[in-house]
């Protein structure tokens, strides 16, 4: 993977990107509900709705021992298009504040429409590069936490509730629960190489 990726190419338009910026990936990774990841590993079709609470909070466990790691090397981006370590972790804690609020909307609105976000613009002017990993590390497992929570309390037909995004896709909370799964654990793939 050469890029980080794009939860979907409609939702904002790439800017002019600079020499060190990071190149959108515009994939439509909802893919990933159809079929195994070859990259990561991760079986997402497979992957028990109820399982998906607890896979959050491994998830954050382990990007807390990649964070604990070297400051320089968290900063480092391995070429100059692809995120670093720390872009990755600051990405996948903004993810799981992102899909609680969707989570949250999708449970108490009819079908709604999710507001755009851009993952690319968001790293940008939040200055992934420059946070503090022991603050990023801190943020990501409360955010985790709360949206492991959030996911423990869905049941019966509330798995069947819809929401959208301005691309077209359409989910179910079921079926975002496992689009949700695949993001982080592709991540920490991309910062470890080992795949599940």
């Amino acid at each position: 993977m050469t890029s980080p990726r794009n939860e979907a190419p409609a939702d904002a338009p790439a800017a002019d990107a600079a020499p060190d910026a990071i190149a959108p990936d515009t994939k439509d990774w909802t893919w990933v509900l159809e079929r195994p990841c070859a990259d990561c590993g991760l079986d997402t079709p497979a992957v028990v709705r109820e399982d998906v609470a607890g896979m959050i909070l491994a998830n954050a466990e382990a990007w807390q021992a990649v964070l604990s790691g070297d400051d320089g090397e968290l900063r480092r981006r391995p070429e100059p298009g692809i995120w670093s370590d720390l872009e990755y972790a600051c990405h996948v804690r903004d993810v799981f504040r992102l899909f609680h609020v969707r989570l949250g909307l999708m449970l108490d609105q009819e079908n709604p429409l999710f507001p755009n976000w851009n993952q690319d613009e968001t790293a940008v002017s939040g200055r992934y590069q420059e946070q503090r990993p022991e603050d990023v590390a801190a943020d990501l497992a409360a955010g985790a936490r709360i949206l492991a929570d959030a996911f423990e309390q869905v049941s019966g037909e509330q798995w069947q509730r819809t929401g959208r995004r301005s691309d077209g896709a359409r989910f179910t909370v079921e079926s975002f629960s496992r689009y949700l799964i695949h993001d982080p654990v592709h991540h920490l793939y991309d910062v470890t190489g080992t795949a599940v």
